[in-house]
């Protein structure tokens, strides 16, 4: 059973950091790209970023540059860094597995977690 379990959320002020774990089972995460999206009250979703089993990552949108993405299959984790956070960053954040991840979003996701809520604010 493909399981990815999101955590490390939380409220941050303007300009902070936020590193989100991601723990995967079910699958050899080795074999799999991984992305993270994010989803605003109202809104779609939007990619974020992903790593692809080779180790190379994408992002996209108002995040490039501020978010880093790493993996460590035998730990069958991935990590989002997330820096120099907005108001406008906050949205529930979700780790996926990624079919294809070769460039910039828009991805497609097979099996994504429940999610963990980033708040921006002062």
């Amino acid at each position: 059973q493909v399981q990815l379990v999101e955590s490390g959320g939380g409220l941050v002020q303007p300009g902070g950091s936020l590193r989100l774990s991601c723990a995967t089972s079910g699958f050899i995460l080795e074999y799999y790209a991984i992305g993270w999206f994010r989803q605003a009250p109202g809104k779609g979703r939007e990619g974020v970023s992903c790593i692809s089993s080779d180790g190379s990552t994408y992002s996209g949108g108002s995040v490039t540059g501020r978010v880093t993405l790493s993996r460590d299959n035998a730990k069958n984790m991935i990590w989002l860094q997330m820096n120099n956070l907005r108001p406008e960053d906050t949205a529930v954040y979700y780790c996926a597995t990624v079919p294809a991840c070769w460039g910039p979003p828009p991805w497609e996701y097979d099996f994504w977690g429940q999610g963990t809520q980033v708040t921006v604010s002062s």
